[in-house]
C-alpha cells in the first residue's frame, strides 16, 4: 500500500474544525482506494506566536521540507495578533521557500447551491501568481509616528516569475476548454502590467491552440458577475488574483466553498493545500463551520499526490451531498452533518 507523509497545520479558529473534517474524508478515500496518509501535526498558530513570539520555529521550513504535502487549516486571530504578523510569519514564508508559485482556486457552482447570480452554472479556474508581485514584501517606512512619515511598498515582477505562472496557466487551459484570460491593469500601471501583457503575447505563440484574452482587473470583476459562464482559466498577479478569487468564492455561494492549492509545479518541494475562508474566530468550535472548502482542498491534495481516482470520488461525494441539500446555505447544517453526508456518499 502506498503511504504519503502529510504535515498538518490546523492553525487557528475553525481551521482546527475543518482540518479534522478534511482528514476524516481523506483517510476514508485512502481506505477505499488503497493508500494511507501518515500525518504529523504542527501546532503553529497565533497561540504559538503569543507563547513563543513567532508563528513557527526558526527551523520550521526545514521541518516541513521532507513531507509529501502540507495541509493548512487557517491562520489568524486579529484580536490578539495582527494579520500582517500571522500572514508574514507562516503562510507567505512557506509559499516562498517551497516555490509554491502557482495558487490554484476552482470556482464551480456545486449542485444544489444557489449562488447570488442568475447564472445556470460556471467552471472557472483562477491561477494566481503566489510568490512575488504586490506581495513581495519590498519596501519600508521612515519617520514613523511623525507628520512626515512615508510608507513605500514596491511590487516586484521578474521575467522568470511572470513566464512560469503564465506557462502554468496555458498548460491548464490546454487541458480544459482552451481559453485563457490574462488579467492586468496596464492602462494605469505602465511598467509592471505592460510587461505582464508583453510576456503573455510572447508566450501565446507557443500555444496556438489556446484562445487568449487580455482584460483589465476592473472589467474582469464585472465579467465574473455578468458572464461567469464565459470564463475558463484566469491568470493574474498576486494581488489581483487574491481579490478575484474572493469574488469567485462569492459567486459560487460563499467562502465555505473556496478551496485552494499552493503548488510547486516541478515538485522539488512540497505543495500546500488550504481552504481560503479564514479562521472565523466568532464561530470556532461551535460545529457550524462549513467544511466543504477544506474537504475540496483535500481532494486537490490527493490529485496532486497522484491519487486522481480518489480525488474525483471525493469531489463526487461533495456534489452528492450538496445535491441533496446538505451544506448548501450558511448555517443550514452542522460541520459534523456535512462531513457525515460526504463520508456516506464516498463510501457508497
Amino acid at each position: 500500500m502506498t503511504s504519503y507523509s502529510l504535515a498538518l497545520i490546523p492553525g487557528d479558529g475553525i481551521g482546527v474544525d475543518v482540518t479534522e473534517a478534511a482528514l476524516r474524508v481523506a483517510h476514508a478515500a485512502g481506505a477505499r482506494f488503497g493508500f494511507s496518509l501518515e500525518t504529523t501535526t504542527f501546532p503553529w498558530s497565533c497561540d504559538h506566536y503569543l507563547t513563543h513570539g513567532m508563528m513557527m520555529p526558526e527551523d520550521g521550513i526545514a521541518q516541513l521540507s521532507g513531507f509529501d504535502a502540507i495541509y493548512l487549516g487557517a491562520v489568524g486571530w486579529p484580536d490578539s495578533v495582527p494579520d500582517s504578523v500571522s500572514l508574514h510569519g507562516l503562510l507567505l514564508p512557506i509559499r516562498k521557500a517551497f516555490r509554491q508559485y502557482a495558487n490554484i482556486r476552482p470556482h464551480i457552482l456545486l449542485p444544489g447551491v444557489e449562488g447570488p447570480l442568475k447564472s445556470q452554472g460556471f467552471d472557472i479556474l483562477c491561477i494566481r501568481e503566489n510568490t512575488e508581485g504586490e506581495y513581495s514584501g519590498a519596501g519600508g517606512r521612515v519617520h514613523q509616528g511623525t507628520p512626515d512619515e512615508v510608507a513605500v511598498e514596491t511590487s516586484v515582477f521578474t521575467r522568470a516569475g511572470v513566464e512560469r505562472i503564465l506557462r502554468f496557466g496555458f498548460e491548464q487551459a490546454r487541458a480544459r476548454r482552451k481559453k485563457l484570460t490574462s488579467v492586468t491593469k496596464s492602462n494605469a500601471q505602465k511598467y509592471s502590467m505592460v510587461f505582464w501583457d508583453e510576456v503573455t503575447r510572447e508566450l501565446a505563440a507557443d500555444y496556438p491552440d489556446v484562445e487568449v484574452t487580455h482584460t483589465h482587473i476592473d472589467a474582469m470583476a464585472a465579467k465574473m458577475v455578468m458572464a461567469p459562464e464565459s470564463l475558463d482559466v484566469i491568470v493574474a498577479s498576486n494581488l489581483f488574483g487574491d481579490i478575484l478569487t474572493d469574488l469567485g468564492a462569492a459567486i459560487q455561494g460563499g467562502l465555505g466553498f473556496a478551496a485552494s492549492a499552493n503548488i510547486c509545479p516541478d515538485r522539488s518541494f512540497p505543495s500546500m493545500f488550504e481552504p481560503v475562508h479564514g479562521s472565523a474566530p466568532d464561530i470556532a468550535g461551535k460545529n457550524i463551520a462549513n467544511p466543504i472548502a477544506a474537504i475540496w482542498s483535500a481532494a486537490m491534495m490527493l490529485e496532486h499526490l497522484g491519487e486522481a481516482a480518489a480525488a474525483r470520488a471525493v469531489l463526487a461525494a461533495i456534489e452528492t451531498a450538496t445535491a441533496g441539500g446538505i451544506g448548501t446555505r450558511p448555517g443550514s447544517h452542522s460541520t459534523e452533518a456535512i462531513t457525515t453526508a460526504i463520508l456516506t456518499a464516498l463510501e457508497a
